[in-house]
């Protein structure tokens, strides 16, 4: 019989690329991850893994087995997630949460899941939705907070199930004594943005684009709130989504945008996980988190 643990470390090498990602991933030793991979090939009786210069690749029996292995792994899941339904407590629930999510939904959430399943406990951190989508699926974390942009959507990971919080409004942020009036008025301001590489930027980049002007971007930064500070100061402007403001009085003049464009918030799951109580449990606390205004 093959060890479920081997499976995972072969799973996860599958999904991150190199030993040392695993390693990092699961706070083991490289050394041990390979160890335990060559008693896994013992127990297979073929080959799995092959030079790759200084790293290792799965041979095709590699891959064939890793598919297995993520399959075995669902399993384990589900049948957890069937005895977990069948006894009173509950295990912990692992949160991945994309920044104005941690702002704005997690201590509505929080409070809600207090009065609802106060023995729950709940450990959370915050991930960029690209980062949080790749950790439910590799299994670092149960569940994330999520967006996608309009005209972004993201990967459709295999094995994960999506469920839709809420359509949050993107807007031009401008300082309170900021005269302009839409987006065209901008072009000649410095913007601030988040980082190279997400969807928020690209979209935020295609909208200035579409107006005629390409953004001086001379802000990166991923935190909406410091966005927030430094277009309130009146030394940037920008696009924030209202969700950043958790229900609170702006510090900034929002300026609506042509076809008043919206993101989709959504939390993803793995299936094998979905029905698990602490899952449902926490998945109801940010859905009335979020139609409570977030907050």
């Amino acid at each position: 019989m093959f060890d479920l643990r081997r499976l995972r470390l072969l799973h996860e090498l599958s999904v991150r690329g190199t030993l040392a990602a695993v390693a990092d991933a699961l706070s083991y030793s490289p050394s041990t991850i390979s160890q335990q991979l060559a008693l896994l090939e013992k127990e297979a009786g073929v080959p799995l893994l092959e030079p790759d210069g200084r790293r290792v690749r799965l041979t095709a029996q590699g891959a064939a087995l890793a598919a297995h292995a993520a399959r075995m792994l669902a399993a384990d899941e589900a049948a957890r997630a069937e005895l977990e339904h069948m006894r009173p407590s509950l295990a912990p629930v692992r949160v991945a949460v994309m920044q104005s999510a941690a702002h704005g939904l997690l201590p509505g959430a929080l409070d809600a899941l207090a009065e609802s399943e106060p023995q729950l406990r709940i450990e959370v951190a915050e991930l960029a939705p690209e980062e949080g989508l790749f950790e439910v699926a590799a299994r670092g974390f149960d569940l994330v907070v999520a967006e996608q942009y309009p005209g972004h959507t993201r990967e459709h990971r295999e094995g994960l199930e999506r469920s839709l919080l809420g359509r949050d409004a993107i807007r031009l942020a401008v300082s309170s004594d900021d005269p302009a009036q839409n987006l065209e008025d901008l072009r000649e301001r410095a913007w601030v943005m988040e980082p190279v590489g997400t969807a928020a930027r690209q979209w935020a980049t295609q909208q200035c684009r579409a107006a005629g002007f390409e953004p001086d971007v001379r802000f990166e930064m991923a935190d909406l709130t410091a966005h927030a500070r430094l277009v309130a100061s009146g030394h940037a402007v920008g696009m924030i989504p209202d969700l950043v403001f958790a229900g609170e009085t702006p510090p900034v003049r929002l300026v609506g945008l042509p076809g008043q464009p919206r993101r989709e918030v959504f939390t993803a799951v793995r299936r094998g996980t979905a029905d698990r109580p602490g899952v449902r449990a926490v998945r109801g606390a940010l859905q009335v988190a979020y139609d409570r205004g977030g907050r």
